[in-house]
């Protein structure tokens, strides 16, 4: 038909680059062969590969309803998590600025016709003091989130946060890396967002089916779909190296949304030639006049772990991002299946770190599932094996975009991150964590040492501990 857009990955539009009819014939194809073992066993092998798969290839192999190819899946998914990220979790809190905002997205509780949800807007003081509660907590990373209102949160209070935020240093705290989740805007804002330091830039999609969108975002600058969707692309030219997508599942089918998040990962390789810096999964959750009932394409625990493990295969090299609005139990499934990074001791209300989150308080995005301490968090962690890592050091050193993914394809980076961990852990074991979970950590660094391969590294990474734990010396990194 004259006018229908044509599916090219290389191309800066979105309806081309997120081809609806091209999702169409992949879903129909995945169909097609879902019962057909001889391709599945042919992109598991693949797969193994760790050069990842496309998303008609990954489509497949979510539709395959096999049993023993679906452990298969999930073996890979473990070894492949374990073969470029290791044992290591990264820890990071959101940071919640304001939620004036101008949009009508019907799953958000910010949506403008809200008129009794409680409105906030953090001062440059308050915004201090939130740092500092973090930073009492031990965090070393965040994730700034704000609702759009071009009055109230113009780029230039954003800005002035960010300042603030790095300006901060209490005791023994600092905050190395403030990520930002704010709305699409242009590339000179992007420019401005590069100036200022930030780590990465995340936006969420939501969904990529641009007719639901629409609906879901019936008004506001958020319901133009293409400037939305090619956000990315902008953020880049502006000069942001690391990029996040996240898709909100439970506004449309799950294997649309599979489909549609592969394909602006492989837009991005295409374009920029390098893929997302993360991808976040999050589903949809209850908020103060939010009902997920009311949504009718939720997905039960199982067919969430299976996405997250196809992810990890399907772009092995990205980091992926599970928040506390999945349980204690879910976020344990996945973290062996491909989730590299982690909140902890989170508040998704307005000024929630120094003010404790009232039932009567209904600022907050959504509700948190996982409402354990970061100290909690981190204990458990480690019980379970893996090393909470408060590293920061490839954004500090410039080891970000193409170079970071170079690194990460080549295995190499593990020469760098492994260290780091351990010497980060070290920094929140002496400052900040409970007697209980110093023990353990002190255990884990001792053992997880003598596993650094290269002995000029472990020498120094040792010599670094020592400095922490003896001399009260911080922020080490290879």
């Amino acid at each position: 038909m004259s006018g229908t857009p044509k599916y090219d990955p290389k191309s800066l539009k979105a309806e081309e680059y997120i081809n609806d009819a091209e999702i169409r014939e992949t879903l129909r194809y995945a169909d097609e062969n879902k019962d057909n073992l001889a391709l599945v066993d042919e992109i598991i092998e693949k797969a193994k590969l760790r050069k990842g798969l496309s998303h008609r290839e990954a489509s497949v192999l979510l539709a395959c309803e096999d049993e023993s190819k679906t452990a298969e899946i999930y073996a890979l998914a473990q070894q492949i998590k374990k073969d470029f990220y290791g044992d290591r979790i990264v820890m990071f809190a959101p940071l919640y600025l304001s939620n004036y905002c101008v949009n009508g997205c019907v799953y958000c509780p910010y949506h403008y016709k809200n008129k009794h949800i409680c409105r906030k807007k953090l001062t440059q003081d308050e915004v201090r003091a939130e740092v500092i509660a973090l930073q009492d907590m031990g965090h070393k990373r965040l994730a700034i989130e704000a609702g759009e209102d071009p009055v109230n949160n113009p780029i230039e209070y954003i800005l002035e946060c960010i300042d603030t935020i790095y300006s901060i240093k209490h005791k023994n705290g600092a905050i190395r890396r403030v990520n930002v989740n704010i709305a699409a805007t242009t590339v000179e804002n992007y420019k401005k967002l590069h100036d200022a330091g930030i780590g990465t830039y995340i936006l969420f999609q939501e969904t990529y089916n641009k007719e639901s969108y629409e609906k879901l975002h019936p008004t506001g600058p958020k319901h133009n779909y293409c400037y939305h969707t090619e956000a990315m692309d902008r953020a880049m030219e502006g000069g942001i190296d690391d990029v996040g997508l996240g898709v909100l599942f439970g506004l449309e089918l799950y294997r649309y949304e599979l489909a549609g998040i592969l394909m602006h990962a492989e837009h991005l390789e295409a374009v920029h030639g390098v893929g997302p810096h993360t991808i976040s999964v999050p589903r949809i959750r209850a908020a103060d006049d939010i009902d997920p009932d009311d949504f009718d394409n939720g997905i039960d625990d199982e067919t969430f772990a299976k996405i997250v493990a196809i992810i990890r295969i399907a772009v092995p090299y990205t980091g992926m991002i599970i928040s506390t609005r999945e349980s204690k139990a879910v976020r344990e499934k996945v973290l062996k299946l491909g989730v590299s990074q982690i909140s902890g001791g989170s508040r998704t209300s307005v000024g929630g770190y120094v003010e404790p989150e009232e039932e009567d308080d209904n600022s907050a995005q959504f509700d948190v599932s996982d409402k354990r301490t970061l100290d909690e968090v981190v204990k458990w962690l480690m019980e379970l094996g893996y090393i909470p890592s408060f590293c920061t050091a490839c954004y500090r050193e410039g080891r970000t975009g193409d170079r970071f993914m170079s690194l990460c394809k080549s295995g190499q980076i593990q020469n760098c991150c492994h260290p780091n961990a351990l010497m980060t852990l070290e920094e929140y074991l002496m400052d900040y964590a409970s007697p209980e979970t110093k023990a353990i950590g002190e255990k884990m660094i001792a053992r997880e040492l003598e596993n650094i391969p290269n002995p000029k590294v472990k020498k120094i990474a040792a010599e670094r501990i020592k400095e922490i734990s003896e001399n009260g010396k911080r922020d080490f990194r290879f």
